[in-house]
């Protein structure tokens, strides 16, 4: 671990992610363990979005602090702001950061970005042909995995992986908001399975008619099924639900993350988009099938290809049709005859 006996204790890290999506920051989970497990008395400061604080709150055993990235220009979640952006990056600098690492792309715009923060050591990833940061800076791998892209770039720093799993803390009062949805709703010791066709991006929905028809072929082999989505992703969770023959129950909106991952724990099969919903499923360990109509499927696929079937169109980016979905639905259930999943995580 020679990373480690290059800081002292009571090292100051910092982790540029600044991505918006709740899969973005899962897929940093293994990454942030590897570099805890190296750095275990260190103060570690996650470089990120305003919105990301959730995930500081909830990974609080991995990330100690959340330093909001503002003013910078070529982030697209990021309002350009000139004067803002020199008194985040006066932020920055006066952390005296001992270790900085990009974790957040390509590095065209963020290994600049990381540059300016001043750390005694930084490690990076960039895209050939472009600039070369200082410190140490591994090629951005266009093939692999998001979760083995940023292990990628910890390992360079000396922080060996401690598994590639995904995880997902959930707290008391999120389990037993869960255990009274599910009781609510008459699902208790029932088989169920959780339909998600919702998607931040447009692109990444798979169309609400072929999902409403998986919903039925489920209806009809005898599960219950379940609807989720964000509140914003009401509108098409209730198309699919208007759509559908059989009976569903409808929760678009009414599942905050470990709800949703508590109530995915106790169900048969998840079926979703490649959205953050499939990396929920993974952190939970339910089964789960994932249509996926990206060109780069491989990125944000779940890594367990065994618990967790990708169903992907001939040729990428077109969609797979609900034939292929429901080959993939019948091998899933009956590759994994009982109820539900692992255990999620338990944090008090």
């Amino acid at each position: 671990m020679a990373g480690a006996d290059t800081l002292c204790s009571e090292s100051r890290i910092v982790v540029l992610r600044a991505l918006p999506g709740l899969g973005d920051l899962l897929c940093a989970v293994p990454a942030l363990r590897a570099l805890r497990a190296a750095y275990p008395r260190a103060e570690l400061t996650l470089a990120g979005l305003q919105s990301s604080a959730w995930f500081v709150a909830r990974y609080a055993d991995l990330v100690d602090k959340l330093l909001v990235v503002e003013g910078v220009a070529g982030l697209p979640e990021v309002a350009p702001d000139p004067p803002a952006a020199v008194r985040f990056l006066q932020r920055a600098q006066g952390k005296r950061f001992d270790l900085a690492l990009q974790i957040h792309g390509s590095g065209i715009v963020t290994n600049p970005l990381l540059t300016l923060f001043g750390a005694r050591r930084q490690v990076t990833a960039h895209l050939p042909g472009h600039w070369l940061p200082p410190g140490t800076s591994i090629e951005y791998a266009d093939e692999a995995p998001e979760i083995g892209r940023t292990l990628g770039v910890v390992g360079a720093a000396g922080c060996p992986p401690v598994g590639v799993d995904l995880d997902l803390p959930v707290t008391d009062d999120e389990r037993r908001a869960a255990a009274l949805l599910i009781e609510d709703a008459g699902l208790a010791g029932r088989s169920f399975a959780c339909l998600h066709p919702g998607a931040s991006r447009q692109d990444r929905r798979w169309p609400a008619a072929r999902f409403a028809e998986v919903g039925d072929y489920l209806v009809d082999h005898g599960l219950a099924v379940v609807m989720t989505g964000s509140a914003d992703e009401a509108g098409v969770v209730h198309a699919v639900a208007n759509l559908m023959h059989g009976r569903v129950l409808d929760l678009a909106g009414r599942t905050g993350l470990g709800v949703l991952g508590t109530l995915y724990q106790h169900a048969r099969l998840v079926v979703t988009n490649d959205t953050g919903a499939s990396h929920v499923a993974a952190a939970v360990r339910v089964p789960s099938v994932v249509v996926i109509g990206s060109a780069e499927p491989e990125r944000w696929a779940p890594l367990d290809r065994y618990r967790h079937r990708v169903v992907v169109g001939d040729p990428p980016p077109e969609w797979p049709d609900v034939y292929a979905v429901v080959k993939a639905i019948d091998e899933q259930l009956e590759r994994w005859p009982g109820v539900g999943g692992g255990p999620a995580s338990h944090r008090g």
